[in-house]
């Protein structure tokens, strides 16, 4: 898939994209695939290695040009030192990992900076979904109850309150729908959250 192609079905990569300077090191957390890697490798020419457990996705980490560890994101970031990167990303992985807190620590232990993004459940269409009886299905939540692995959906104002009781800095937000920025009401309007942060005082 080319670059053009990767940016339009996922927005979130052109807005973690514009945070990251040029040459800088990340880790990617559950990578997937390594598309998020590859975005960034040829439109900032970072450096760094993704995570990922999925054997699959491994294969087409290595397929797409991507450094990758096989690891599972709940067990831990005991491989890496502090500060080893300047950033470390957990794009559309948040609302499936099962130890958030200690996750979000680990990033910012291992990371200087922290980016997130994840689909926003206080979007109007999931809202009216579950105020008609169901749960929601979309582009951003594209799984049925039964066979989801999202096991911690959050709205963007769940999101900001963990980062103040946590201490969590946010330093820059930006919220869209369907790639389109959303700056009237974002918890309402917003389909999909991204968030860049660093340890708090």
């Amino acid at each position: 898939m080319s670059i053009e192609s990767l940016a339009a079905e996922r927005p979130d990569f052109a807005a973690i994209a514009a945070w990251i300077p040029k040459g800088a090191s990340v880790l990617d957390l559950g990578c997937g695939d390594g598309s998020l890697l590859r975005y960034l490798k040829e439109t900032r020419s970072v450096r760094g290695y993704g995570v990922e457990i999925s054997d699959m996705d491994i294969v087409s980490c290595i397929a797409n040009g991507v450094n990758v560890i096989q690891n599972d994101l709940d067990s831990g970031l005991s491989d890496f030192e502090d500060n080893t990167f300047d950033f470390v990303i957990l794009s559309q992985t948040l609302q499936a990992t099962r130890h958030t807190e200690a996750l979000i620590q680990e990033m910012l232990r291992v990371g200087r900076e922290g980016i997130v993004s994840f689909p926003n459940f206080g979007y109007w269409k999931s809202r009216l979904n579950v105020m008609l009886g169901n749960m929601p299905v979309s582009r951003e939540l594209p799984y049925q109850w039964y066979d989801t692995p999202n096991v911690h959906l959050c709205t963007l104002n769940d999101f900001e309150s963990f980062c103040r009781k946590y201490c969590v800095s946010i330093s820059a937000r930006s919220v869209m729908t369907g790639g389109v920025e959303v700056g009237l009401l974002p918890n309402l309007l917003g389909s999909t959250a991204v968030y860049r942060f660093q340890r708090g005082v």
